[in-house]
């Protein structure tokens, strides 16, 4: 196993980055699948290191290791355009007693990107539901998949997108 990465917070608290995923099993998944879990990987990095996504980002294809595919500067570059937008519904959505600062950190970049896709691209929201409850399943808590399900369904069915596939 790889050693973690160690960085530093602005306010000097030191953190450790650990792989989430096996690299032999990064292989089998689709592209657009890899593409999303390297924006979630980016989001949450910059959230952790409370640093502006469009750095991280920069510093992922600046590394270039592995390179960073354009589905996911099209998801980073996005999330962060409609940032304040995608927060507001997400709030709007929580169950009464939530508020966005107190989800998980996964919980809270993939609801992000999917909120993203469902509302700002043509992916099929059947795809981009099953694709964010996949990885909240492999990266977040037992209970996370359920919520993140419910919180997404209600985003679509307030949007006026409805659940068209």
């Amino acid at each position: 196993m790889a050693e973690p990465t160690r960085i530093t917070r602005p306010d000097g608290t030191v953190l450790e980055l650990v792989e989430t995923i096996p690299a032999e099993s990064e292989g089998r998944r689709p592209t657009r699948a890899k593409a999303r879990k390297r924006a979630l990987d980016i989001l949450y990095e910059a959230d952790l290191r409370e640093l502006p996504a469009a750095d991280v980002l920069a510093a992922h294809r600046d590394q270039n290791d592995p390179p960073v595919r354009e589905f996911t500067v099209e998801l980073v570059e996005g999330v962060e355009a409609h940032r304040s937008e995608l927060d507001g519904l997400i709030a709007a959505h929580l169950a009464s007693g939530w508020t966005l600062e107190r989800m998980p950190r996964v919980d809270r970049n993939l609801a992000r990107i999917a909120a993203y896709e469902l509302l700002h691209t043509a992916t099929p929201h059947d795809v981009t539901l099953s694709e964010a409850i996949s990885l909240c399943e492999e990266l977040s808590t037992d209970e996370s998949p359920a919520f993140l399900n419910g919180l997404l369904s209600a985003l679509l069915a307030g949007s006026g997108h409805g659940s068209e596939a």
